[in-house]
């Protein structure tokens, strides 16, 4: 009977495993799933006019900010559809991946005034100075035994890192020309004839760790300082991004501004 009864144990425990590629693993056993947890959202501007896009994946998050006119959301958009396609988080070469975006903006700025001058429309900027101009935000989580986050940056956003427990830090620095609180020229940008020189780097990453990225927006409406305050006030990353709403929407700024909270989580 007792020979009986542990024959049947044995056999459920057999079903309750789950085959994967690393062999059996027994059901109700946790997983470990390194990802960015994030919450996300673009605060509507004043004018009116749409200029930001985001992407969020479990390893990939990006933001692009379109800088000139009615244009501005499909140059943003196509950096993005770029960097989807290059799937960054599944190679080593963000900076490629960057270039990828900036040829796609570009071909797309070249086209456009190309059929302007042909059909002869009045007043259209030429080649060297294209309406379609977007930056580009890119954070991908790079998982295994020493964790890192990957980045790279072109324009006038921000990425920030902000450590478990530690002081939120900048890891980029805008590539644009202005005053205080104000939208300046961007010294680099895709689409932009001049070749592009994206900055790129890495932090390793712990559990709890937070990234942000913020378009100009967000930096103009709110300041450094009040930012830092808000991304460290221990919420969750959508009670942190209800907060920045609720600052932007006091401040009342002029263009899109777009955030992203991203947690590193393993379980």
């Amino acid at each position: 009977m007792t020979f009986l009864v542990i024959s049947i144990l044995v056999g459920c425990l057999s079903v309750m495993t789950a085959r994967g590629r690393q062999g059996n693993w027994p059901s109700g056993m946790p997983v470990t799933r390194p990802r960015l947890v994030a919450a996300g959202g673009t605060y509507a501007g004043r004018r009116g006019r749409p200029t930001d896009a985001y992407v969020i994946q479990e390893r990939l998050v990006a933001v692009a900010h379109g800088a000139n006119g009615e244009p501005a959301c499909t140059a943003a958009a196509l950096a993005l559809g770029a960097v989807v396609a290059a799937r960054p988080q599944y190679q080593q070469d963000l900076d490629e991946c960057a270039q990828l975006a900036h040829r796609a903006v570009r071909t797309a700025a070249l086209r456009d005034a190309s059929a302007h001058r042909a059909a002869g429309t009045a007043g259209v900027r030429d080649a060297s100075a294209p309406e379609l101009v977007s930056t580009l935000d890119v954070v991908v989580l790079e998982p295994g035994e020493r964790p890192r986050l990957r980045f790279v940056h072109v324009g006038d956003g921000a990425i920030w890192h902000c450590p478990k427990g530690g002081a939120p830090q900048p890891l980029t620095t805008p590539h644009s020309f202005a005053e205080a609180g104000q939208e300046g020229r961007l010294l680099r940008g895709l689409g932009l004839p001049s070749a592009l020189n994206p900055e790129a780097g890495s932090v390793p990453l712990r559990p709890g760790d937070r990234v942000v990225i913020v378009s100009d927006g967000v930096v103009r409406a709110l300041g450094a300082a009040r930012m830092k305050e808000l991304f460290t006030d221990g919420a969750s990353p959508g009670a942190c991004l209800d907060r920045l709403y609720d600052e932007m929407a006091a401040a009342e700024p002029e263009d899109d501004a777009t955030v992203i909270i991203a947690d590193y989580v393993t379980a």
